[in-house]
């Protein structure tokens, strides 16, 4: 018997994921680490934020970089302080919504480790308004788009917005027609796709769907719940490579850190691990680890970044 457990609404989806990351870090071996650590602690910008391979430091980034040292216990106050004021120099002015929940997240993860609140000078009723922004990208079929100009929604974004609202102690809007859109997104493999004309089901949609429906499924009547999970899980199960992770879909023969990461936690989350080979996926996450710190991408990456290896290490 699958089934899918429905977050407490008081423990917002994204806290609960730091702590199931941090408790697993905690039984990696010391040397790794600290070798992860010194890893994300040398890609800290002057500005305080954190770039990936090429450019400046962006919110996108950072929000990966803040992560990997909070569950590695390593967001001290001198390098939350520095990233707290590269978030709070970003604060004025629109931005893509990936990188406003990267604000949001890394906020959070700052006040979780200093107390200081980067919204604290925001003007009265600020969330409210966000939450108005919002709902400006819902669409006639339940979900969000990505952008004002998208006439469907995303499954991605819609997992996305559906967080943000959490991190903003904002309930779920119109679960309802969130749940009838994240159906909609269903294929017959069991997976999910990322744009309703999309045909083949994906890691990674699979993954933003699953865990939206954490959020909201008590929607769902329970039988339908459980043949959602099981399809998910044998649709995962599936998109383990020969190398031991995970692929972003079928057509895609190289498994990638992004898609072992999101598929292992789903895995995790509907209580069914077992059902890929995880020596297998280890091997082929510790594959990707560097001797200096930080992990690539995929067997074709010859470099790191702090997204990437946020994903190995959460992998691990």
């Amino acid at each position: 018997r699958v089934e899918v457990h429905t977050i407490d609404t008081v423990v917002p989806y994204l806290v609960k994921l730091m702590w199931q990351l941090t408790r697993g870090v905690e039984g990696l071996a010391e040397q790794t680490r600290q070798r992860h650590a010194a890893y994300f602690l040398a890609s800290q910008q002057q500005d305080g934020g954190f770039a990936g391979r090429d450019g400046a430091s962006d919110l996108y980034y950072t929000s990966f970089g803040l992560r990997g040292l909070a569950i590695l216990g390593e967001l001290q106050d001198g390098v939350a302080e520095s990233a707290g004021n590269f978030l709070q120099s970003r604060l004025a002015g629109q931005t893509p919504m990936v990188d406003f929940v990267s604000l949001l997240y890394g906020a959070a993860l700052i006040e979780g480790a200093t107390g200081y609140d980067l919204f604290s000078q925001s003007q009265k009723g600020w969330r409210d308004r966000v939450a108005q922004e919002f709902e400006r990208l819902r669409r006639d079929d339940g979900g969000y788009a990505k952008t004002s100009e998208g006439y469907a929604s995303s499954t991605y974004h819609s997992f996305l917005i559906t967080l943000a609202r959490q991190v903003l102690e904002l309930a779920p809007a119109n679960c309802g027609g969130l749940v009838d859109f994240v159906k909609s997104q269903l294929r017959d493999d069991g997976g999910f796709v990322e744009i309703r004309a999309a045909q083949r089901s994906g890691t990674n949609p699979t993954a933003a769907a699953i865990g939206l429906l954490r959020v909201v499924d008590e929607h769902l009547e329970s039988d339908e719940t459980e043949a959602v999970a099981a399809g998910a899980i044998r649709f995962l199960a599936e998109m383990q490579s020969d190398e031991g992770g995970l692929r972003a879909n079928s057509r895609i023969p190289i498994a990638d850190l992004l898609s072992t990461f999101t598929g292992l936690l789903t895995l995790f989350d509907l209580q069914a691990p077992w059902e890929v080979q995880l020596p297998r996926a280890e091997r082929f996450v510790n594959s990707l680890q560097q001797e200096q710190g930080g992990f690539c991408a995929a067997a074709w990456d010859d470099a790191t970044d702090v997204e990437y290896s946020s994903y190995g290490l959460a992998s691990l």
